[in-house]
């Protein structure tokens, strides 16, 4: 990602905040008016989120951190003055509505992990036990694990508690369930200053694939569907379509097959 380029060059990252629902015409005139060599990136951030639209799933881009953007830069006092010289921002900084702020390093490093080269935050593709129990997820979610507050299944969202530039913020990140690739999806709504594809390429079965745990003989797992739920079982063998495992009861051992989706390995 660029992003990091601009790190090992010395670019430091600042929000700027501003009016929400103004941000992207904010970036639009920076990227218009100042010189490139005066900074690095100007973006604002995003996420996709899945609405259902009449029988539809829709991918909508939306911001994530609606009021702020994003810029870098190595001179932030030259910056400064170049945004001055421009009579909008003149107008935009002397009503107030324009702060910098500068984004601490961790917290750049966290963004540059879970957004895209676009600056979006894409769908997290997450696999549950059919009663809201996480098996494993793959995508952004999975970097920020211990920050999320709640998952809103329904609609398709987790709530994150972040910090961004010393401030704490709670910030949708969308999630698709298994249930949803089965259904055509194209975007709907987009906020963002990119261009979308007219169709979304989502291919559950191969995330699941690339991403799903892998057992082998011997390994320790916790059985969280089914007659056995809470017990702690061994995987005895691994197959495509499941796994056997044994469970010690009544001091014996019971054989059974379940659904890989049914056990989840422990550490």
């Amino acid at each position: 990602m660029d992003g990091q380029r601009e790190a090992e060059s010395g670019m430091l990252w600042y929000v700027i905040q501003t009016y929400t629902g103004k941000e992207e015409q904010l970036v639009k005139m920076i990227r218009r008016q100042l010189p490139k060599e005066c900074y690095g990136e100007c973006f604002v951030a995003y996420y996709e989120q899945l609405r259902d639209r009449k029988q539809e799933n829709q991918i909508h881009i939306l911001r994530l951190f609606p009021g702020y953007i994003f810029i870098s830069c190595g001179d932030i006092e030259r910056l400064f003055q170049y945004l001055k010289m421009i009579p909008a921002m003149s107008k935009i900084m002397a009503a107030g509505a324009f702060v910098f702020t500068p984004v601490y390093e961790g917290e750049a490093e966290f963004l540059m992990k879970v957004m895209d080269s676009d600056h979006v935050v894409r769908l997290t593709y997450v696999a549950t036990d059919g009663r809201d129990h996480i098996s494993y997820m793959s995508g952004p979610l999975q970097y920020c694990e211990a920050y999320i507050q709640s998952y809103r299944f329904r609609d398709r969202y987790a709530n994150v508690r972040l910090q961004i530039a010393g401030q704490e913020k709670i910030a949708r990140m969308g999630i698709i369930l298994n249930d949803d690739v089965r259904r055509e999806m194209a975007y709907g709504k987009v906020e963002a200053l990119i261009r979308t594809p007219e169709k979304y390429v989502f291919s559950a079965a191969s995330v699941m694939e690339e991403h799903a745990v892998r057992f082998e003989p011997g390994d320790k797992v916790a059985v969280v569907d089914g007659t056995f739920e809470g017990n702690v079982a061994v995987i005895r063998q691994a197959k495509k379509s499941g796994v056997r495992i044994s469970v010690q009861m009544f001091d014996r051992e019971i054989l059974l097959e379940v659904p890989a989706e049914s056990v989840r390995k422990l550490a």
